[in-house]
């Protein structure tokens, strides 16, 4: 089983990954990671946190002359900022007095974890519950797009909208587009598009306000059958889902046409199914997104998130202090005008993640010459 889990809090020493169930043989280069970790914090409307951070993966352990060896892969990304954290984040007793934090943030952890786990300094969720923490999600994806890439299946995003302004593609964007995506401020294959999104995030800074979007992770050369039909909790589009959804500030997901497959008839939705020799069976649409009753089809995987406006604002909303039950505004802790582009990146890193998941529970081996092996004779099996 193929799995990772994170540690570490936003402002504390360290963020820690340590992904278990990778087959021995993988190559795994530091560099690549810490490309990844790079490309999380791009964006434009990216705040001031991105000016002190410049996220580097050490590997701790797993890895041997750059060759996985099976065993659990330790990573750990320092925290620039914690030497003004010190104090306030020490794991030990302190002599000096800290202030707690008692003013929850609207559309935050803040209050409902306070009165989950029946603490008084709302900082011992917020640090937590920080989107800090997927800095250690991009790099157990950047693993995961490591034994994807053995395969040929390549992960990719874009984005789509940013508040009111949506990108017009006339195609999807493919892996030899990322470096174009990756240039644009804004992380959009539409250069019109970009324009706007970027005057718009200029105007919301000076209104002190926040925005959100959508982004669509794209998943090329998925062979059909990742996933399951038998059992709930293998399907991959539910997977890919709660994967994204898990996201912060994410509040809706949907597999290709999503929600608008709901306003429309059968025979304007569902992918007819063709088939020729050599190539076997394909469609000439995909409005399934690639995954139809649970599993990939052979056609591009193709997961939307939509992100909500980031709830930490210049402007701040009205709250209640959980100390004296007085009206007061939420704290201002540092934060994004926007941050779609970079959640963009994150969500190739969960998506990459299942994918892999699902293809090492169907090919199965602890070494990636058997795997491989195995891949290489479904393959020809499907095919002909």
């Amino acid at each position: 089983m193929l799995r990772y889990v994170t540690a570490g809090e936003s402002h504390g020493p360290a963020l820690i990954a340590i992904v278990e169930g990778m087959p021995a043989g993988l190559k795994l280069d530091v560099d690549d990671l810490n490309k990844e970790l790079a490309r999380r914090q791009l964006g434009f409307g990216r705040g001031g946190r991105m000016k002190i951070e410049k996220d580097k993966a050490d590997i701790l352990s797993g890895v041997r002359f750059g060759i996985t060896l099976g065993s659990p892969i330790a990573l750990k990304i320092d925290n620039r900022d914690w030497e003004n954290w010190q104090v306030k984040m020490s794991a030990g007793e302190v002599s000096e007095e800290i202030e707690p934090v008692t003013q929850p943030r609207p559309g935050h952890a803040d209050l409902s974890g306070i009165l989950k786990t029946g603490q008084k300094d709302i900082r011992n969720i917020l640090e937590r519950s920080s989107a800090r923490e997927t800095a250690a999600r991009v790099a157990a994806g950047a693993v995961a797009k490591a034994l994807l890439r053995e395969f040929d299946i390549q992960i990719i995003s874009h984005v789509t909208s940013i508040g009111e302004v949506k990108a017009n593609l006339q195609k999807l964007p493919t892996p030899e587009d990322l470096a174009i995506i990756d240039e644009s401020p804004a992380r959009c294959f539409d250069p019109e598009a970009t324009k706007k999104m970027v005057e718009l995030i200029e105007q919301t800074k000076k209104d002190r306000d926040t925005v959100g979007g959508v982004f669509e992770v794209l998943a090329y050369g998925c062979p059909p059958g990742l996933g399951g039909y038998a059992f709930w909790e293998d399907k991959l589009d539910g997977n890919l889902a709660r994967a994204l959804m898990a996201i912060q500030a994410i509040k809706g997901v949907e597999i290709g046409e999503g929600f608008e497959a709901a306003y429309k008839p059968g025979s304007q939705m569902h992918d007819e199914i063709f088939y020729s020799k050599g190539k076997g069976y394909y469609r000439k649409t995909n409005r399934a997104g690639g995954i139809e009753g649970g599993m990939t089809n052979g056609e591009v995987v193709i997961a939307r998130a939509a992100m909500k406006p980031i709830p930490t604002l210049m402007q701040p909303l009205k709250t209640v202090d959980i100390d004296t039950k007085e009206p007061v505004e939420a704290i201002k802790e540092r934060s994004d005008i926007c941050a779609v582009p970079a959640a963009a990146v994150i969500g190739e890193a969960v998506v990459a993640f299942e994918i892999a998941r699902a293809l090492l529970n169907k090919f199965g081996g602890d070494a990636m010459d058997d795997i491989m092996a195995a891949y290489g004779h479904y393959l020809k099996r499907v095919r002909d």
